[in-house]
Formats: C-alpha cells, sequence, structure tokens
C-alpha cells in the first residue's frame, strides 16, 4: 500500500492511496476462504472447495464487498500512520479498481484544530437565584383552580354567551349525506374554546335552551381527515341545557380534590415546583455566560465543513418554522404580511443567512471546545446514563415503549442524538464546579429578562473564528456535523 500526501492547507489533508492487483487479491482470496467455510458445491464438503472453483463462481460476486473493505482499511491506516484527527468522515473519490490493476483513491480530510484549554479555575461567573414568594403561589393555585373548573346549571332563561357551556346534540351532513364521526349526543361545548371547527361556536352564541339551529361551517384546508379538507358542511344542532363555568373554591376540600393532604401541602408542592422552574431558568442564564466566556476565551480555526453542516441544518430548521408560520396565518384573515414572511433561499438576504453562518461558528467552536474539556478530563456517559435517557425517552409514547426501544438497540446514530446532550451537561457541570461563581438572588422579573437575551446578537462574536474558516470551503457541501466526543 503507498500513502502520498497531496495537500496540506490550515485544517484541509488530501492523499492519494494506491493498493496493487497482489493485495486486492489477497483481499479477494481471503472473502473467498470466508465463503468457503459455508459453500455447496458438488463433490465438495463445506471448507473443502477449491479456491479456484470458489473464485470462479464468487470472485465478481465479492468485488464490492473487497472495494469497501480495502477502503476502509487503508484509510483507517493512513489515519493512524499520520496520527490525525478527523474532524468528519474522510471524503473519498476512487480512481480506478481492478482485480489486476489494483485499487486507487483519493482521500480528502478535515482535522480537528489543536486546542489549548483555558484555565477552568480564572473563569468568573456570577449566577442569579430567585426563590417565589407567597403571592407567585397563590397565583399559581389560581391558575389551577380555574383550569379545573367545575359547571353549573344556568336556571333562568337567557341566552347563551361566550365562556358558556352548551349542551347539545348535533348531525353534521355533507352536501345531505352523513359522514363518521360528525354526529354526538349531550356534548357539552364551551363557547369561545375554539374546540369546533370554523364558525361553528359563534353561531350557537344567543341560542337559549330548546333552539334549534342549523350551522354552517367550512372545514379547514389543513383538517386532519383529508376527505374534509375545505369542504363545506351543515350541522343540525339542539340546545339542550346551558350552564356556566363556577371556579372551585380554594380550600381544604380542593386540596384534596387535588390529592393532597391538606391546602398547606398542595402550596408546599407548587413551592418546590416553582422553584425547580426557577432554578432552570438560573442554570441556563449561567450555562449562558459560560459559554459566552469560553467563546471569547478561546480563538481557533474551525472545521468548515462543520460549520457547513451545522449551518445546513439551523437553515432547515428556520425555513421549516418559517413554513409553519405562513400555514398559519394564511388562514388568519386578520394577518398582515410583512415582507420578512419569506424565508426559502431565494428570497433570504446575505445578512440574515450570515448571521445564521455565525451561530454556527459559535457552536461548533464551542462544541469543540467542550469536547476536548471533556477528553482531557475523561468525563464520559456511562452505560447506565444513557439506559436512562433512553427510558425516559420510551416514556413520552405509553403504548410504544418496545418499539422505542428496539428503534435505539438498532438505530446507533439515534442512541448518539441521545448522548450528546448528557455529555454536554456533564461537561459543563464540571467547568461550573472549577469555575468561581457569585451568586446573586433577584426577583423573577430580573432573572426571566437575563433568560430572554437575544442569543443571535452574541453570536457576532464567532466573528474572529468565521474568518478563519478556509477560503475554499464553497457555499454547499454535502458533510455532516460530528461531535467527536
Amino acid at each position: 500500500m503507498q500513502i502520498t500526501q497531496t495537500k496540506k492547507e490550515d485544517l484541509k489533508r488530501e492523499y492519494v492511496v494506491k493498493m496493487t492487483g497482489k493485495e486486492i487479491d489477497e483481499k479477494i482470496n481471503e472473502k473467498l476462504q470466508e465463503i468457503g467455510k459455508t459453500a455447496n458445491m458438488p463433490g465438495f464438503r463445506p471448507g473443502k472447495v477449491p479456491l479456484a472453483l470458489l473464485k470462479s463462481k464468487y470472485g465478481k460476486a465479492v468485488m464490492g464487498e473487497v472495494l469497501e473493505s480495502a477502503v476502509n482499511d487503508s484509510t483507517l491506516k493512513a489515519i493512524n500512520e499520520n496520527e490525525l484527527r478527523p474532524a468528519m468522515r474522510p471524503k473519498i473519490e476512487v480512481k480506478s479498481f481492478d482485480e489486476k490493476e489494483g485499487l486507487e483513491y483519493t482521500m480528502a480530510i478535515e482535522l480537528l484544530p489543536e486546542i489549548k484549554v483555558m484555565d477552568l479555575k480564572s473563569l468568573k461567573l456570577e449566577k442569579l437565584t430567585a426563590k417565589p414568594d407567597a403571592k407567585t403561589v397563590k397565583e399559581t393555585l389560581q391558575r389551577i383552580a380555574s383550569s379545573n373548573k367545575a359547571s353549573e346549571k344556568v336556571e333562568e332563561k337567557r341566552a347563551a354567551k361566550k365562556g358558556d357551556i352548551v349542551v347539545i346534540d348535533f348531525d353534521g351532513t355533507v352536501d345531505g349525506k352523513p359522514f363518521p364521526g360528525m354526529k354526538g349526543g349531550d356534548f357539552p361545548l364551551e363557547l369561545g374554546s375554539k374546540s369546533f371547527i370554523d364558525t361553528f361556536e359563534d353561531q350557537l352564541a344567543g341560542a337559549k335552551v330548546g333552539d334549534h339551529k342549523t350551522v354552517k361551517v367550512t372545514f379547514p384546508e389543513n383538517y386532519g381527515q383529508e376527505q374534509l379538507r375545505g369542504v363545506k358542511a351543515v350541522f343540525e344542532v339542539d340546545v339542550k341545557e346551558l350552564r356556566a363555568p363556577v371556579a372551585p373554591k380554594i380550600d381544604e376540600d380542593f386540596a384534596k380534590s387535588m390529592g393532597f393532604e391538606d391546602l398547606s401541602k398542595l402550596e408546599e408542592v407548587l413551592e418546590q415546583q416553582i422553584q425547580k422552574e426557577y432554578d432552570q431558568v438560573a442554570r441556563m442564564n449561567v450555562k449562558r455566560a459560560l459559554l459566552d466566556a469560553l467563546d471569547e476565551a478561546h480563538d481557533f480555526a474551525v472545521p468548515a465543513g462543520m460549520v457547513e453542516a451545522e449551518f445546513e441544518g439551523i437553515w432547515q430548521q428556520v425555513k421549516g418554522h418559517a413554513q409553519d408560520h405562513q400555514a398559519h396565518d394564511h388562514n388568519d384573515s386578520n394577518h398582515v404580511h410583512g415582507p420578512d414572511c419569506d424565508h426559502d433561499d431565494a428570497h433570504a438576504s446575505v445578512e440574515e443567512k450570515e448571521e445564521y453562518r455565525d451561530i454556527a461558528v459559535r457552536r461548533v467552536k464551542l462544541g469543540l471546545v467542550l469536547a476536548e474539556v471533556g477528553r482531557i478530563n475523561k468525563i464520559e456517559v456511562t452505560s447506565q446514563e444513557l439506559q436512562q435517557a433512553v427510558v425516559n425517552e420510551a416514556r413520552r409514547y405509553p403504548g410504544k415503549e418496545r418499539q422505542i426501544f428496539e428503534f435505539y438497540q438498532k438505530n446507533q446514530n439515534a442512541l448518539e442524538g441521545l448522548k450528546a446532550p448528557i455529555y454536554e451537561d456533564k461537561v459543563v457541570d464540571f467547568v461550573l464546579e472549577s469555575a468561581n461563581i457569585i451568586t446573586r438572588q433577584v426577583d423573577i422579573e430580573e432573572l426571566t429578562k437575563a433568560a430572554e437575551q437575544d442569543l443571535p446578537k452574541k453570536a457576532k462574536s464567532a466573528k474572529k473564528s468565521s474568518d478563519k474558516i478556509s477560503k475554499d470551503s464553497g457555499e454547499k457541501k454535502e458533510t455532516k456535523n460530528s461531535d467527536k466526543k
């Protein structure tokens, strides 16, 4: 095998790898001998078939596997012999492959940069914290009571209004014909809840008990049942009863109805839950401050391919959110479409794309710094932690737990997707334990305000690293991001 370096530029390396026909023939023979252990050929026992016969029958069939094996083995050898640390999978381009002439291919590799991690003990951070007061607990309790309100029958003879609950029988038709799922009885419908389509609830406002109403509606274009999308329907509705919502009284009985022994215990649990939410915001704030500090303290070239892959991921998310937003707003007659409504590639401004590219640079840079901190300090995700993550994911899909477990057993990439955030949190915790942190208690308004700071603006600090991306990175690359942890 001959490995020749043809390019050495910043983080990029290129090699030409050649294998002789003899080396390829040896790999073919190895594969054929493996097949011969179980091959059945007339006149020969398994494992006793001559190599020449195996080659005549299976030689051409194994060439694809031999090529893949030869490329993989030689690529790994080239990486190890040159002590390379690839940032992503090498790009391979086969120039020639023949049983007699051998194999020749080019290998392009982007390397991880050399990172000198700062002295983590020199980090100085401020951590804002907050505690829930009695007023916040009381307001939360009132919201819970409102969401668990009951209703009582309205005895007076009055018209139904928004917020009332009308108990109805309804029977719907499309073009005069009944349709499955469009008929119901004794259904409690809260007017203004928008639980029924179109103007159904609006047309029942003003109705009285005993009234019969003919309600005409049009199903939305994005309705779940394809047969009903954009279809006009008529519902014959009988109003049987009128009920008014009643918020429950917050007392010991209410606490017991919620499963608690008394009101003080309910308030205690609520306070703990609110505190947990505050703590999550506090952690998010200090983590952001930490990442800003790490970003500022490290300056190195980042692999262009990793940045491009990260940017493509971000941009696809941006376009996806924009399309969802437009799909919602196009059904809203009150929506005014501004000049920023379109986020496809044809309409995106250069400045807009550059801002998200800066974010991609920042993410890649910080990911590499955290990965290096983890590598140096031998931080790892344990099998128990990963298993717990799979269990937590399975709990999100009641009744489909078995399928979720099987999915992660068979899909290594998906498993790595669960592993990555666990690893990052462990590294962040390690860095926070090493840093000098001053804790300051504030009110929830200040804590929340800090959490709502616009992160994309902070990505401007990534410009220093962005400028170091290789000039020939190009606008489009078929690459995939790698955690390299």
